[in-house]
């Protein structure tokens, strides 16, 4: 036992002079570890005849919990030790007036668009950009929109002022971002995949319409794409867009001059306790249109349609933030209220990532 006694008093004193977690792991290692002087008597008591067995075993088990509590007293109040350093370190007058919010936000506009922008992004989609102010050619013309459309008329489109004796093309503020799809496939030729983002004007304002609005189309051109592929591109749009497990999408026969085939494209929903629940109920909502890139639009870009085939769509980024974030009226995106900015409106550092989430 005088053995037992001298381990005790060693240990204790090595355990109680320990000034940090490091030293007091190598302590416990080497009494108690499993090549640690207790661990290996304790191997010993095999050999021992039962009486020794007895004896011996009892009073090293009560050594080891000994050290043990020794040891998980002195880790304790290393741990306390330190918390009470940090704490003096770190010290807060809670009785100062707290940091301000910063005052700026980012607003849901510009939120969405970068949304959209990083979930295209991830599937191989490229931004492209165009101008507002665009001549009639790119924004009817080129589109297969015929003259006597009505989106050509005064009543619907904002049309640049000519000078008396001006014989250049008309010029309009862009209607959709569609032009931007022409200008990149004059540019960069097939195959390509672009969404092009942007302000786009129109004649219209009430609670769901403004003169001035945001629009995101997408084009993909390749040799083998069909209505399959974008069905598929549409369905995992919403589904990382509305950030839910699965959605559902309903395609209806359409019209569009610069499509065809077209589609309107409706989303199952619920409007449940007036909430939006996207990818469950019974109901129904639109949220864009697409289809198929007509041929002559192909030709006017200066693609061969007889070798080149694709998609494209649109849809109101204003109305994607009304749907995801609960706005109800268009009006005050552009009505400059502080206040409703500050409620609607994002942290700076709030940068979607598909990876990382959108909305966080």
């Amino acid at each position: 036992m005088t053995d037992l006694d001298t381990l005790r008093t060693t240990y204790l004193a090595r355990v109680a002079d320990a000034s940090d977690a490091a030293t007091l792991e190598e302590v416990r290692l080497a009494a108690l570890g499993k090549k640690g002087e207790i661990s290996l008597m304790m191997r010993e008591l095999g050999r021992m005849t039962p009486e020794e067995r007895q004896t011996t075993g009892a009073a090293l088990n009560r050594l080891r919990d000994e050290i043990d509590a020794a040891l998980r007293a002195r880790k304790t109040g290393l741990e306390d030790a330190a918390l009470d350093a940090r704490l003096r370190e770190e010290w807060l007058d809670v009785t100062l007036p707290g940091r301000p919010r910063p005052k700026g936000s980012i607003h849901p506009v510009s939120q969405v668009t970068e949304e959209v922008t990083a979930i295209f992004a991830d599937m191989g989609f490229a931004v492209a950009e165009g101008p507002q102010v665009e001549s009639d050619w790119f924004n009817f013309d080129a589109l297969n929109i015929p003259p006597e459309h009505p989106a050509r008329q005064e009543h619907d489109t904002f049309f640049m002022h000519r000078a008396e004796g001006d014989n250049r093309p008309p010029h309009v503020l862009r209607t959709h971002t569609s032009p931007v799809q022409i200008r990149a496939m004059q540019e960069q030729g097939a195959p390509i995949r672009v969404i092009a983002p942007g302000r786009v004007y129109r004649m219209d304002m009430d609670q769901t319409h403004t003169p001035m609005f945001h629009q995101v189309e997408g084009l993909a051109i390749g040799r083998d794409i069909s209505m399959a592929n974008l069905k598929w591109t549409l369905e995992e749009f919403c589904r990382a867009f509305f950030e839910v497990e699965a959605v559902e999408l309903r395609f209806r026969a359409s019209h569009f001059p610069f499509t065809e085939p077209s589609a309107e494209v409706d989303i199952r929903c619920s409007w449940e306790g007036g909430k939006l629940q996207i990818g469950q109920g019974e109901s129904w909502m639109e949220i864009l249109g697409s289809g198929m890139v007509h041929p002559k639009v192909l030709e006017a870009a200066g693609v061969d349609p007889t070798e080149w085939q694709g998609f494209a769509f649109g849809m109101g980024i204003d109305r994607l933030a009304m749907l995801k974030y609960g706005i109800p009226d268009l009006r005050a995106f552009f009505e400059s209220d502080l206040r409703w900015l500050r409620h609607y409106g994002f942290a700076a550092g709030d940068v979607p990532s598909v990876a990382g989430g959108l909305s966080r």
